[in-house]
C-alpha cells in the first residue's frame, strides 16, 4: 500500500475509527511482536492517523459555540476553547 493510498483512506475515516486503529497500532508496537519493516509501516500509519484525529478535533472545536444571554435579552454566540 502506498502512502497516498494510506492517506486517502485515512481522510475518509471518522474520528472514532481512526482512534480505534491508532490504539490497535500502539498496542501492536508496544508488544514488540512486529518485524522491523512492519513496525516502521505501522508507525508511519499511526502518525498519519494521529494527524487526522487532531484535525478532526480542531474541526469540532471550531464548530462548538458558547451561547450567551446578554443583559438586554439578546442572544450571542461566541467560539469557545476546548482543551
Amino acid at each position: 500500500m502506498t502512502k497516498a493510498t494510506t492517506h486517502d483512506d485515512i481522510k475518509k475515516m471518522s474520528f472514532e475509527d481512526a482512534m480505534a486503529e491508532l490504539e490497535a497500532i500502539v498496542e501492536r508496537l508496544e508488544s514488540g511482536a512486529a518485524k522491523l519493516d512492519d513496525a516502521i509501516g505501522a508507525y508511519e500509519r499511526g502518525a498519519a492517523l494521529k494527524q487526522h484525529c487532531e484535525t478532526k478535533l480542531r474541526e469540532a472545536q471550531d464548530k462548538v459555540e458558547k451561547i450567551r444571554l446578554n443583559a438586554d435579552g439578546s442572544v450571542e454566540a461566541e467560539a469557545t476553547e476546548i482543551e
